[in-house]
């Protein structure tokens, strides 16, 4: 292993504010790196940095020699009159039928290649992209946001490349699942400081939890040999036989380092306030088209959707889903067919537009409460703003100067305090910051009313929705599962989301014969192959007890540990629970062929 490139000493303002001081941090070959911080902590500046090392107002970036960076911003830098081919093309010496070959693997076919970008949808137009650092060689990618507005199976092509990538990257993103599946690392960016964890997201939360209360029992022991200083000087300051010992244990004090607690990440609490009571039915559809002047969007959705039900609406992007959302919340009517609210359903829409329809001149706190239930309290709409992380001052800021996502945070604020029977969120996690959408989540999952959620989250809406709609096709059906058996069958084409223009080429079927899987059933062969299938899932049902032990001795471990030995078995926890997942895909797999 060895270092691509450091900071040391590094510090960058902006304005008058610090972003990070003085930080000290490397990156090393192989080392598949997640990013994570509050909006505004500067993450994507440390990506620019990093990019520009002339950006950094003190320190100093050391790079490998010929060190080739790929970056992939959240901005859609490409111009959109390029084709993807010609894109490509501009960085690259790889010949045209080599780019086309290594495009498969992302699920693109010739056609995409010679369109012009701008006609590309956007899960599209990111493989293009994270080909084009592909064909770069590049050995670190800098990775803001990629997952923002892709569909499952975008997100699940750049999942594999990210697991399968032989260099290093640093990863910017929200989502849980996704950093949890493809890092090793995590490098936290907060309150002027960054600092590099040994482990993914999930290892990370574990030793800042331990760092915080080893600290927590230094600081105590330190503050009790300070007040037993204190108490002898007290006591003895005025003996003159006492005053050499209490000026030397006065100054052996004034020597004691003082130790610095730093909070852990915001773990805010969002309340959302009880929805208004509702009869069975929430909303019921029949026979309905839903679209535009001259388009047809969906068709023949017949479906209702009951008090309490927690619905995550799926498919490809531009299968849809903003068109149902819109149709259940009263703004598009349908072009034909009925839809229909129950008794005293209300529903409050957040759409991924609505943040920027708030009015500027108005206050966070004044915005919150123009949208609040009248029987919501002065008190309880500070205390949601205050979850939502405008606390203080800057509840009195205006619209007007906050950022997208703080804009955001208000719209969804208004939602919740609505007391809405039927809450409907149209991607409510862009634009927040990790720790927000872990609290939404909990929240949300909560919620005693009905709610209906479109998200390219995959931990979040796993975690809120108890039923899945799926959009293809121009149709919607019900999913028979969850959400994670969902993404489980999407992975193995056994239910799938469409692409998103269209799908990759399936391999060509055999053609039909006789059927002959009765006599195969009954074949000594089959039987044979059968028995020993059911030895290699004995053996890695043992082999998975083995490592669920190991783990529980590791943590154990872990809870005792400091320092550089708490690393170690932090890394190794981490490489069990690797262990682990791939015998689980291997206990399906065998299962699978055995019920067949």
């Amino acid at each position: 292993m060895s270092i691509l490139l450091q900071l040391q000493n590094a510090s960058k303002r902006f304005g008058a504010r610090e972003l990070f001081h003085s930080v000290n941090f490397a990156i090393n070959s192989e080392e598949h790196i997640g990013v994570i911080g509050p909006n505004g902590a500067g993450k994507s500046t440390l990506f620019q940095c990093l990019i520009h090392p002339d950006a950094l107002d003190d320190g100093k970036a050391i790079y490998r020699r010929n060190l080739r960076i790929g970056h992939l911003a959240q901005e859609d830098a490409a111009p959109p009159a390029l084709t993807g081919l010609e894109f490509i093309q501009q960085n690259t010496e790889y010949p045209d039928w080599e780019i086309i070959k290594l495009g498969a693997q992302f699920g693109l076919l010739e056609d995409h290649f010679h369109q012009q970008l701008k006609k590309l949808s956007g899960g599209f137009r990111m493989r293009i992209k994270l080909l084009n650092l592909l064909c770069q060689d590049s050995e670190l990618l800098l990775l803001d946001e990629p997952t923002n507005y892709l569909d499952l199976e975008s997100t699940l092509v750049l999942e594999k490349f990210l697991q399968q990538f032989p260099g290093s990257f640093l990863l910017i993103s929200h989502d849980r699942e996704f950093l949890r599946r493809t890092t090793d690392h995590t490098l936290e960016v907060e309150k002027g400081d960054i600092t590099k964890f040994n482990g993914n997201i999930d290892d990370y939360f574990e030793q800042k939890a331990l760092l915080a209360e080893q600290l927590q029992k230094m600081a105590l022991s330190q503050e009790a040999k300070r007040q037993q200083v204190m108490a002898f000087a007290d006591r003895f300051r005025a003996k003159a036989t006492k005053a050499k010992q209490v000026q030397s244990r006065l100054r052996q004090l004034a020597k004691m380092q003082s130790v610095e607690i730093k909070s852990l990440p915001v773990r805010t609490k969002i309340s959302i306030p009880p929805p208004l009571p509702i009869g069975k039915l929430a909303i019921d559809m029949e026979q309905a088209d839903l679209g535009y002047p001259g388009v047809t969007v969906l068709k023949s959705l017949h479906f209702s959707i009951f008090r309490g039900d927690h619905i995550g609406v799926v498919g490809a992007n531009g299968a849809g889903k903003t068109t149902l959302l819109k149709a259940l919340a009263g703004e598009l009517k349908p072009i034909s067919g009925r839809i229909s609210h129950g008794q005293k359903v209300e529903v409050g829409y957040y759409a991924q537009h609505v943040a920027e329809a708030l009015d500027p001149v108005d206050t966070v706190y004044e915005s919150l409460a123009h949208a609040a239930h009248t029987s919501i309290t002065p008190q309880e709409i500070k205390d949601l703003a205050g979850s939502l992380l405008f606390s203080g001052d800057s509840i009195n800021k205006k619209i007007a100067v906050l950022s997208g996502g703080e804009k955001s945070r208000v719209a969804i604020g208004q939602v919740l305090l609505s007391k809405s029977p039927v809450i409907i969120l149209d991607e409510p996690t862009n634009h927040l910051d990790f720790h927000t959408v872990e609290a939404l989540t909990q929240a949300l999952r909560d919620f005693a009313g009905t709610l209906i959620v479109v998200s390219h989250d995959r931990s979040f809406i796993g975690r809120v929705a108890k039923k899945i709609f799926d959009i293809k096709k121009g149709t919607l059906e019900l999913f028979p599962g969850t959400y994670d058996e969902y993404v489980w069958s999407v992975q193995r084409g056994q239910w799938g989301a469409e692409a998103e223009d269209s799908t990759v080429p399936k391999p060509a079927e055999p053609a039909p014969g006789p059927d002959k899987s009765s006599a195969a059933d009954a074949s000594p062969l089959n039987k044979k192959q059968s028995r020993q299938w059911r030895a290699q899932l004995l053996g890695i049902e043992k082999s998975m007890e083995a490592i669920n032990q190991k783990i529980d001795e590791l943590s154990e471990q872990l809870t005792q540990t400091a320092g550089a030995s708490a690393q170690g078995l932090a890394r190794d926890l981490h490489l069990q629970r690797q262990n682990l997942e791939q015998l689980e895909s291997q206990w399906l797999e065998l299962s699978e062929k055995i019920s067949e």
